[in-house]
């Protein structure tokens, strides 16, 4: 899982250079209506609109496609990055209470401000890796206050081949890929995932602190996935070294490999006031194995 960890300072040696291609690159810190998307005068997936920065982690300002300016805003990030620690295999956060503070990126990736959450609405490190916070602000007033637009989370899955994003906010670097291939299943320690993203290298050779960046699609802007581990040593199934698990139970190990899950499962659990009802028919979103954590 990509946590924080040292690093050396030459990794994040900042640098006002873009590059494109299969290339990491990093940037100098420095009524109710539809929610504002993300202006597309910078192509997909090379600046920071949107990107958004935790104490270990990092993470990014979200909508659904229906959000409303008028909503409270959502952030996204790992389910490995919850602030009191890794969540147990099967253990579903609801509606939980939350005050941490989240700092906004603008798109040049200098620090525009904070929000803070008010709850965790979902999270889980099962099936997926993710925790979905609200905010005590709107769309709207994080607009106002500090200009920042969200991101759009994506109705689908993405495609393989498609091209892709990780926006690290923590690093305040970008690297760019594509979607080499969906793993059916993926395992790592105690934690299983499924449909994991896979990155085609070389490219996206995510680090300590890149996890819960979004994976941004290339071609349409919105959130495809979120990054969230990768096999650093090479060893089988082991914390920092996921492995790949086929229909028939054969285990692969990639050494280097980096991975992403998915994020448009909310879709699938999200009601027409825009909440997640995990009861909701064809809802994907794991439910708690045995009682829902709740405050």
């Amino acid at each position: 899982m990509r946590l924080f960890r040292s690093v050396a300072a030459t990794t994040v040696a900042v640098s006002a250079l873009l590059l494109g291609g299969s290339q990491a690159y990093a940037l100098e810190a420095g009524a109710a209506t539809a929610a504002p998307a993300a202006s597309q005068v910078a192509a997909p997936g090379t600046d920071f609109t949107g990107i958004a920065a935790l104490s270990n982690c990092s993470a990014s300002l979200v909508r659904y496609a229906e959000s409303l300016s008028t909503d409270k805003a959502l952030v996204l990030t790992n389910g490995h990055c919850y602030e009191n620690g890794f969540l147990s295999p099967g253990q579903v956060l609801l509606n939980r209470s939350s005050s941490r503070q989240i700092t906004l990126l603008r798109p040049s990736s200098s620090n525009a401000g904070t929000v803070r959450a008010s709850r965790i609405l979902y999270g889980t490190m099962t099936k997926t890796d993710v925790i979905l916070y609200e905010v005590n602000e709107s769309y709207a007033s994080i607009k106002s206050r500090l200009n920042v637009t969200p991101l759009t989370l994506a109705k689908q899955a993405p495609a393989d081949g498609a091209g892709m994003a990780v926006v690290s906010g923590y690093w305040k670097r970008i690297y760019t890929c594509s979607v080499q291939a969906t793993i059916p299943t993926l395992r790592e320690g105690n934690w299983t995932w499924k449909n994991s993203i896979k990155y085609q290298q070389p490219g996206c050779e995510t680090i300590g602190g890149t996890s819960g960046s979004p994976i941004v699609s290339t071609s349409t802007g919105e959130v495809i996935g979120i990054n969230n581990t990768g096999n650093e040593d090479g060893e089988r199934c082991t914390v920092n070294n996921p492995c790949e698990v086929d229909a028939g139970g054969n285990v692969t190990v990639d050494q280097g490999a980096a991975y992403g899950q998915q994020t448009w499962w909310f879709y699938t659990c999200l009601t027409s006031s825009r909440t997640i009802d995990l009861n909701k028919t064809g809802c994907q979103l794991v439910k708690p194995a045995t009682r829902t954590t709740r405050n």
